[in-house]
């Protein structure tokens, strides 16, 4: 295989292994839209690492954790509803990351890569940076496993059990954040939330727990991977999308077997 390939399998399957839980948790809660509007939020980072003259990859960080953040407060906002603040926050941090890119970024950053990923483009640094990523979330999510069941099963029931919901909660949006930041320049800002959810989705028809349908989340993102890789080398399509596509076909297999859990 070539260097670059082996690369961007690496790299792919990093992003996987920790998306896999994260997503399942984001399809139990259902928050596919707020890793959406995550998502976006990336490219108003990528705005203001041109705008600020700072590192691309750490101001999208910094953007991606600080809307997590901003979305935690705005959920005790009775007077809207919270997909529709999601809504507003979607789009106008994306329309926002758009528009400064266009005025800040022209001829200086690769829009297509950052909006659809640049996966066979990833290198060294990129693979170093994921590893890191999955060393902080992988212990922490299996630290707060059981107290994130609880708040997604009931969250009532478990501030009544001396849960912390809030902290918890905060922790679980701050991971989402974290994952989507790193993984953006690899599968992109229009694609990250396709491989959370689906995976995710897929796996719940063929898993009996939990903890298995977390595992087996993170096997289909990596089987989806490796098979638009495949795809990419041998019919010259771009890998973020051929992913997607690929994730998808498994879980239209999926749908095909009733679900035990």
């Amino acid at each position: 295989m070539p260097e670059f390939l082996i690369n961007a399998l690496i790299a792919g399957c990093g992003v996987a292994l920790v998306a896999g839980p994260l997503g399942s948790f984001a399809v139990w809660r259902r928050m596919a839209y707020f890793g959406d509007t995550l998502a976006h939020s990336a490219l108003t980072g990528v705005a203001l690492g041109l705008l600020l003259s700072i590192n691309i990859n750490l101001a999208v960080t910094l953007c991606c954790l600080l809307l997590a953040l901003v979305l935690l407060g705005l959920q005790n906002n009775q007077s809207l509803t919270t997909d529709t603040l999601l809504g507003i926050l979607s789009h106008t941090s994306l329309a926002f990351g758009l528009v400064m890119v266009g005025i800040f970024g022209e001829g200086r950053i690769d829009l297509y890569g950052y909006l659809f990923g640049d996966l066979l483009a990833a290198n060294t640094d990129d693979i170093l940076l994921i590893a890191a990523t999955c060393a902080l979330v992988l212990p922490l999510l299996a630290w707060l496993w059981k107290p994130l069941l609880s708040i997604t099963v009931h969250e009532e029931l478990a501030r009544v059990e001396g849960i912390k919901v809030a902290p918890v909660k905060a922790a679980l949006m701050l991971m989402m954040a974290l994952v989507i930041a790193v993984a953006m320049k690899v599968v992109g800002v229009l694609l990250i939330t396709a491989l959370l959810i689906i995976p995710a989705a897929a796996s719940r028809r063929l898993s009996k727990t939990p903890e298995q349908m977390a595992v087996m989340a993170s096997v289909l993102g990596m089987v989806s991977i490796a098979g638009g890789l495949a795809l990419s080398f041998y019919y010259d399509s771009p890998a973020g999308p051929s992913s997607v596509l690929v994730a998808a076909t498994l879980f239209c297999f999926a749908q095909m077997r009733k679900s035990d859990f």
